[in-house]
């Protein structure tokens, strides 16, 4: 590898473990943000099962592009390319996997057999940097976009009083 394509792998790994959200980009073209977990050289992401982040567009072994945000500000960091390589139940990659994910997952309802449900009913795939233009330009205009129609959402309407209570924090 060049020193230039060193450089870009160590921006990709080091933007991406720092990140709890990335933007994944699969083979419909539709952008959705995923938790993930660095592990072992690729963001490792499970979904696509019930109480689960969806991916649907993510395609075994097909293509994917991966935004990384700033943790800090939210805004782009950088963007490459990557390999969605999916991951068996029970295979020493698929363990060590997990195990990483399993610490990271927040709130989950079933967290000490959350493994055996992800084994039968989930995902895992390792989103693998692909070798050579890793880093890609940034694209011009405003990338903003309506949130993704989702049964996760956990929002109510704001409370009719709550904006009268917080002016009046502000004023004491």
């Amino acid at each position: 590898m060049t020193t230039a394509e060193l450089l870009d792998a160590a921006l990709v790994e080091e933007a991406t473990k720092k990140s709890g959200l990335i933007w994944v980009r699969g083979a419909s073209g539709t952008e959705r943000a995923l938790w993930h977990v660095w592990h072992e050289g690729a963001a490792v992401v499970v979904g696509d099962g019930p109480g689960e982040q969806p991916f649907p567009d993510l395609v075994d072994g097909g293509p994917a592009t991966v935004t990384v945000r700033s943790k800090d500000k939210g805004g782009r960091l950088v963007g490459w390319r990557a390999t969605a390589v999916p991951l068996d139940p029970g295979t020493q990659e698929w363990e060590a996997a997990v195990g990483e994910l399993k610490g990271k997952r927040l709130n989950a309802p079933d967290a000490e057999t959350m493994p055996q449900r992800w084994a039968r009913e989930c995902r895992v795939l390792r989103l693998e940097p692909v070798r050579g233009a890793q880093v890609l330009p940034a694209p011009e205009g405003d990338l903003a976009a309506p949130p993704l129609p989702s049964s996760a959402t956990t929002r109510d309407a704001v409370p009719a009083g709550l904006p009268r209570l917080l002016g009046r924090r502000k004023k004491s």
